[in-house]
């Protein structure tokens, strides 16, 4: 088991993220963004920069962050097809160069009206399956996390999507405990309810080999829709963080948690010189807060565990 995160959440610049890593005695990270672009789009003189600093850091990178099939990519648009298509094929040589295994990617933006339609599920079933196969061509991994795609839609769509992928081999599952908190569940024609995080990693949990960490709080407003959710340490919001760990640390698990706090995000506004350094530092030191209060959280399950074990607790 290990520990890692987005730490393009502690600053976008790389050496804050490798700094918060190191601060945090961990040996991860997950790479997304640096600056204000995907890892698989730097110039080459920035991609080289980056797998230098990793080494004389002893970093290594467990997943990349994708944008491919993500929810900025609609269903039926062969433009944003092929962007997600490129930007997978411009990852994978960079990915092996780092010896990176998998890539966390989506199934497309969910549809506004019925998101499981015959004409939807072809369509995501089958570009989701040219991805698969890319991936599995190169010994990739595609990750996809339940987020707001098609999948993501219900734990069904998720089990459904799962079933129609070719080469299970090369597919798996992140389950994101906060996504559900801000989503309503789109099963059936009654989507009046959200969704249960607890739910929702119970149906798929089998199938889920990485773990992002989110907390958030949500509700349904009178339109139906739901509202964009509060984002708070992990274990205080509605994302059953505490009995999504305990669940995964009694069924054995090794994988990783990987930290996507969401709570100091970029702002829509051009900050003035003062106004960035003061806004950086928040950013960093509540993504190293973000990721103890977690180390807390997971030592307080194993200690829990450890006095079931004992007999101590029932």
């Amino acid at each position: 088991m290990f520990l890692t995160g987005f730490a393009d959440e502690a600053g976008r610049d790389l050496e804050s993220q490798i700094r918060a890593t190191l601060e945090l005695k961990w040996n991860h990270i997950d790479i997304r963004l640096i600056g204000n672009t995907f890892f698989a789009m730097l110039p080459e003189s920035e991609f080289e920069n980056l797998c230098s600093r990793l080494t004389e850091s002893g970093i290594t990178v467990n997943c990349y962050g994708s944008g491919v099939a993500n929810g900025e990519t609609p269903l039926f648009s062969p433009e944003h097809y092929e962007r997600s298509r490129n930007e997978l094929l411009q990852a994978i040589p960079r990915m092996k160069k780092l010896g990176i295994p998998m890539l966390r990617g989506m199934s497309f933006r969910r549809a506004k009206g019925d998101p499981d339609t015959p004409e939807i599920r072809k369509y995501v079933f089958e570009k989701v399956n040219e991805f698969v196969d890319i991936c599995a061509d190169n010994g990739i991994i595609y990750a996809h996390e339940n987020c707001s795609n098609y999948g993501g839609c219900s734990f069904e769509h998720t089990l459904r999507l799962l079933e129609n992928i070719r080469h299970k081999e090369a597919f798996t599952l992140i389950f994101d405990t906060g996504n559900p908190v801000g989503a309503m569940d789109r099963r059936g024609c009654d989507h009046s309810r959200r969704q249960s995080s607890w739910e929702f990693y119970r149906q798929i949990r089998d199938f889920v080999t990485y773990v992002h960490i989110k907390d958030g709080t949500a509700f349904v407003l009178p339109d139906g829709t739901v509202n964009k959710p509060e984002y708070c340490f992990p274990g205080d919001g509605e994302g059953d963080v505490k009995a999504i760990v305990l669940d995964l640390l009694r069924r054995g698990y090794d994988g990783g948690f990987c930290m996507e706090p969401h709570l100091v995000m970029v702002p829509g506004k051009e900050l003035g010189e003062e106004e960035k350094k003061v806004f950086a530092e928040k950013r960093y030191r509540t993504y190293v807060a973000y990721a103890r209060r977690f180390e807390k959280l997971l030592e307080i399950c194993r200690e829990q565990i450890a006095a079931e074990k004992r007999g101590e607790l029932v």
